[in-house]
């Protein structure tokens, strides 16, 4: 079933491709606001859905190493994990009950716990991926290995489909920790950003971190610690707050990966990726994730300003939900990419994908 459902896709690819037409990859669809918009007309794009080629390849719980083909329901997958005590290191966001672990990979998306874990490019070992000529590369396998070159499965890594679709993705997984807690503390926000520095340089099992705005610069820190019985309960005496309930802190974590909080309840939200120990930028109040690595903005006055703020800090500056297309920056919700980073693209979309097909523009403008 599954080589008919590959080799459907394939044709369609050919077809697209014979007939001048751009190919728009389609999975779950709970990450389609991510990104620069379609700018193709109906009449010139056909739409490649992959939510049929789904299904566990192979799972190695022994081995802490899985295989899954591109439209696998990421509940599912993290259903078979929780069956063997284990999970998706990266803590991807769904967006949606139809998220698969396709767009998983193809956006980069990490969640709470990529502050300790590591990002989403970190765990992928290999891809399968469907080229403009409807043949499949792999690229990568199922180990862990040092390469010469570009390491292409992990560059594929929040490339949006612009190279072609990831049809199969090999991937880590990690046992899921013995022991977690959480503790709130009330602070304001420069408070909360000693607190990271201070936390920072000491070893403790803090597994995620956020400070949440409620009053102007007022509002909470939360640390999540996640380890064994022993390193979290020495960690607790170390760190200001008071222990949320379980059922309270888990309710916690998943409002801000799935950014169900009431402060993403804005129809424009950024979302700026600085060095953890960045200073303040200057803007409005932020909620503050990764010890100060990801703060989300709801609003920003000058684009050109906090673009500027966030590349002197070593970081970017990203367009992440907008209104509507009136909304996005002549150079596209992505902040510019660096001249030599932008060459790279661009030579290898020239190589994977000849004649422009998949994803136009979506990643960056007129490519």
């Amino acid at each position: 079933m599954m080589s008919f459902v590959l080799n459907e896709l394939s044709e369609q690819v050919v077809a697209a491709a014979a007939s001048h037409k751009r190919v728009l990859v389609k999975g779950g669809g709970s990450k389609g606001f991510y990104g620069n918009p379609e700018t193709t007309t109906t009449e010139n794009v056909i739409s490649l859905d992959v939510t049929a080629y789904k299904g566990v390849i192979e799972y190695e719980p022994s081995e802490l190493v899985m295989t899954a083909a591109c439209g696998t329901p990421l509940h599912e997958i993290e259903k078979l994990l929780e069956e063997q005590s284990q999970m998706l290191p990266w803590e991807p966001p769904h967006f949606g009950p139809q998220a698969t672990i396709g767009g998983a990979i193809a956006t980069g998306l990490a969640g709470p716990r990529r502050m300790a874990a590591g990002a989403t490019s970190d765990f992928v070992l290999g891809v399968r991926m469907l080229n403009a000529e409807g043949r499949l590369l792999r690229f990568g396998g199922q180990v862990m290995k040092n390469v010469a070159g570009y390491d292409m499965s992990r560059l594929l890594v929040g490339s949006l489909g612009i190279f072609g679709p990831l049809m199969e993705i090999s991937f880590k997984v990690l046992p899921k920790p013995l022991h977690e807690k959480t503790l709130r503390h009330a602070c304001t926000i420069n408070q909360a950003m000693d607190l990271f520095r201070h936390v920072h340089a000491r070893s403790l099992c803090i597994s995620a971190s956020s400070w949440v705005p409620e009053n102007g610069k007022n509002g909470h820190m939360y640390l999540r610690l996640s380890g064994s019985g022993v390193a979290v309960a020495q960690a607790k005496t170390q760190l200001p707050g008071d222990e949320l309930a379980d059922e309270d802190a888990r309710a916690f974590w998943l409002s801000l990966r799935e950014q169900s909080h009431p402060f993403f309840n804005n129809t424009t939200i950024w979302r700026v990726c600085v060095p953890p120990l960045a200073g303040k930028m200057n803007e409005s109040i932020p909620l503050v994730e990764w010890g100060g690595g990801q703060r989300w903005l709801r609003q920003v006055q000058d684009i050109r300003h906090i673009r500027h703020n966030a590349q002197q800090l070593g970081g970017h500056a990203t367009l992440f939900r907008y209104p509507g297309p009136d909304a996005i920056p002549a150079d596209g919700v992505f902040h510019p990419f660096r001249t030599h980073i932008e060459g790279i693209t661009r030579r290898l979309k020239t190589a994977l994908d000849p004649r422009g097909i998949f994803n136009p523009d979506r990643l960056i403008k007129n490519l």
